[in-house]
């Protein structure tokens, strides 16, 4: 016998949860004391939302389920941003959340909240756990919707009587889902007409999703393209999918991608589609978006197929089915790839040459993309770049060299400021022998910096480079080009020291004003062990440049001074 909340851990030491995120409440005393005398190991942030991106970042850091505790009502509530960033990145979390007991449910209590309402439209599923008995099943069930298929949030929000009673605990062995299997099994024949497609192309271009990472597959994906020897390209979410260094790949593509990228994109006569969703960001004007391609779509999910982009041939299926399938076929072929696409290979390298990511030198001052550069150069190839949202999070992508899967962390989907810091240190825990790197803004650092005292409190080693320009950056940026230079209510210039802020927390804080610091201060400082923050001034009006306006084509580019 043992009561519901020992049965929520046990459940959870049986799916191989080795650490939760959360913050304690009322509706869920019963569950923290079970906590405390099971010696669950837990991670207390200083805000639900801290939790829920700690967890998210844990996830994508790993690869495996995020689980978050909450308690009712407004701790619930306070989950929603992180739910909803999880959601639309497809990012494996289990958040449990305490509710009212059952005899207040639905009657305004204290502290009540309709949780499986509001969450409904953000997860993959959610439940309602009135019943203690149910509880096993539910939490099994939890587990396998949030990791198969495509990964996304689940909610399983439980009365707070619930914890209280006791039952007899079994843990199913099996999860049976009416209209849900998880596997994602598609049609081999449209890989054969892959390989066709392939072989009758002359200007084939590889482009990467965060599908890739999700699904473990950035090796049979780098195989396939050695194989073929054509340029690659990634989505913002896809970074590390193929390495960095990787011959022909030409950096992220969209918004603020490069201009080889994009003008490949623009050129090519194939276009394969890996594990992506066609985002806005992505494809500029929908309409013009690779205009000359044949588009192939490699994609999990039914609903992202021709929802966008309408797709020329799409292959249905999970990648860790199809791709190693498509290595296989490409493989066993006599075809001399190579050489068939050795001159496209060799443009596209010619058009990321011509106007390479880059920044204008200007007297003393530090310019992200030296700052960002520095930091990449000084850093191992296992190193995980965190980002908050807005022109610190464009200028990473360009300059941070990423060579491994799930060592990019960002809110793509949604853009959540106060992202990162959480994600970071979430990251940091799932992956204590990786140096964690946050890349902020002043404005993002201060929607979530409760979290430095997180940081402080459990000797998390996060490097928290804090890029400062005492302006909402990309809002400045779009009122500087649309806006005659109204800059309403997006300047920063008050009086919050962020060192002194960190170092009241307990992190230590840096401050680098000048670009020669970038050689004389910043090593040193990036090279000793335990948390940080290092507050760099940056001139107000500088913009991240490629960019591309809205409803303009990729080949519309605004290029400044690259």
């Amino acid at each position: 016998m043992m009561n519901g909340a020992e049965a929520v851990l046990t459940s959870l030491k049986n799916e191989g949860v080795e650490v939760v995120f959360g913050y304690p409440g009322g509706a869920v005393l019963t569950l923290y004391d079970a906590v405390y005398k099971m010696k669950f190991p837990h991670v207390l942030t200083r805000h639900e939302q801290g939790a829920v991106h700690a967890a998210d970042g844990y996830a994508r850091a790993t690869g495996k389920v995020g689980v978050v505790f909450a308690t009712s009502g407004p701790g619930a509530t306070n989950l929603v941003t992180g739910i909803s960033t999880a959601y639309t990145d497809s990012v494996p979390l289990v958040c449990i959340t305490g509710q009212v007991a059952n005899p207040y449910i639905g009657k305004d209590s204290f502290q009540e909240a309709d949780v499986c309402g509001i969450t409904t439209p953000i997860t993959k599923h959610n439940y309602l756990v009135k019943n203690v008995n149910d509880l096993p099943r539910v939490l099994k069930e939890a587990f396998y919707i949030a990791r198969t298929g495509r990964p996304g949030p689940v909610v399983v929000d439980v009365a707070k009587d619930v914890f209280d009673t006791k039952f007899d605990y079994v843990y199913p062995e099996a999860v049976h889902l009416r209209g849900y299997s998880g596997e994602n099994i598609g049609d081999e024949k449209k890989i054969a007409a892959v390989v066709e497609a392939i072989r009758a192309a002359k200007k084939p271009l590889i482009f990467a999703g965060g599908g890739v990472i999700i699904s473990n597959t950035s090796e049979a994906l780098v195989d396939i393209v050695r194989r073929l020897g054509v340029p690659s390209t990634a989505t913002l979410l896809g970074l590390g999918a193929i390495p960095a260094d990787e011959t022909g790949f030409l950096s992220f593509a969209g918004m603020h991608g490069s201009y080889g990228a994009n003008m490949a994109i623009q050129e090519c006569d194939l276009l394969l589609c890996i594990g992506m969703r066609f985002s806005d960001r992505v494809t500029g004007k929908v309409s013009e978006f690779a205009p000359k391609a044949k588009i192939v779509h490699f994609e999990i999910d039914r609903a992202e197929v021709n929802k966008n982009v309408k797709a020329d041939l799409s292959v249905l299926g999970d990648l860790s089915w199809s791709l190693p399938i498509l290595r296989d076929k490409l493989a066993a072929a006599d075809d001399d790839f190579a050489a068939q696409f050795a001159p496209w290979l060799e443009h596209t390298q010619e058009l990321a040459q011509k106007h390479p990511f880059g920044y204008k030198e200007e007297g003393d001052a530090i310019k992200p993309g030296a700052l960002i550069s520095k930091i990449s150069e000084l850093s191992s190839h296992d190193a995980i770049g965190v980002t908050d949202v807005g022109q610190h999070q464009m200028w990473a992508a360009q300059f941070f060299k990423v060579y491994k899967p799930r060592h990019f962390l960002t809110s793509g989907g949604q853009g959540t400021m106060g992202y990162g810091l959480p994600a970071a240190l979430g990251a940091k825990v799932g992956c204590p022998d990786s140096p964690v790197i946050l890349f902020t803004g002043d404005g993002s650092i201060m929607m979530n910096c409760q979290e430095f005292a997180t940081i402080a409190d459990n000797d998390i080693d996060v490097k928290v480079v804090v890029i400062r320009n005492e302006i909402l950056g990309m809002v400045g940026q779009w009122q500087r080009l649309f806006y005659n230079h109204h800059y309403s209510q997006s300047e920063l210039k008050g009086k919050t020291d962020l060192v002194k802020l960190a170092e009241a927390m307990g992190v230590k804080g840096y401050r680098l004003t000048k670009k020669e610091e970038l050689e004389t201060r910043l090593p040193a400082i990036m090279a000793e062990k335990g948390a940080a923050l290092i507050d760099v001034v940056i001139p107000e009006e500088e913009d991240v440049l490629p960019m591309v306006p809205g409803g303009k084509r990729l080949d519309q580019m605004v290029l400044g001074n690259l």
